[in-house]
């Protein structure tokens, strides 16, 4: 239960961070920064515990990469989901008469966008987070958090620059984006992780034995002796 409650709060305060930093120009020019920043911190903070995903995209890649326990994946994203929708509530109540003006992105170029920054994002991950030549490492929260902050400087006006389903529901609550725009963010970003998790495995093929070894270890000894 420790790293469902940890993915929890390290989402619940990267969509804070976003819907204060966003609306009523909370932060201005600098929102990026902000938000790149907050998901630095909540990953150092959280991913010894959980990982750090705090985002459903990234457990999926990482469950594809073979890193994330199937049993894992569903409480991950479900924890992480209501992480978002209770910040977005928390972001009404503490902007509460603020205007919000809806982005109106343009379908295909949305969809591309995601699909990109995802793709990086969660390529990024599975490198600096999961990989054997990178492991012990003490960057990777930086790496990660910065991912995200080129992906919303870059296409952020294009797309909201999400990457990520569960802060594309909190966009949602807040207002930030329409509703009927969600399908572009889970379709997108879900599909950016799997092509992410299959380069991964494409350009690491040492790191797939390696898995394959560790799901044999992991069987009940009379299955490894029917394999």
């Amino acid at each position: 239960m420790n790293k469902y409650i940890a993915e929890f709060i390290g989402t619940f305060f990267l969509v804070l961070t976003i819907g204060c930093s966003v609306i009523g120009n909370g932060a201005g020019p600098f929102a990026p920064l902000a938000i790149g920043s907050a998901l630095m911190v909540m990953i150092f903070a959280g991913g010894y515990i959980s990982g750090g995903h705090f985002n459903p995209a990234v457990t999926l890649g990482v469950w594809l990469r073979g890193k994330c326990k199937a049993k894992d994946v569903a409480p991950y994203m479900v924890f992480q989901t209501i992480g978002a929708v209770l910040a977005a509530f928390a972001v009404l109540f503490l902007k509460a008469g603020t205007a919000v003006k809806p982005l109106q992105p343009a379908t295909l170029p949305a969809l591309v966008a995601e699909f990109l920054f995802t793709f990086a994002l969660v390529y990024v991950v599975l490198n600096v987070a999961t990989a054997k030549g990178t492991s012990g490492n003490s960057f990777y929260g930086l790496a990660i958090g910065f991912t995200v902050l080129v992906g919303a400087f870059s296409v952020g006006n294009i797309s909201g620059g999400a990457f990520n389903p569960a802060v594309a529901t909190g966009i949602s609550v807040m207002g930030l984006s329409s509703w009927a725009n969600i399908w572009i963010y889970l379709l997108a970003e879900f599909a950016g992780a799997a092509v992410a998790a299959g380069a991964f495995k494409v350009l690491n093929p040492a790191e797939r034995e390696d898995v394959r070894r560790l799901h044999a270890r992991d069987q009940p000894r009379e299955q490894r002796e029917v394999a």
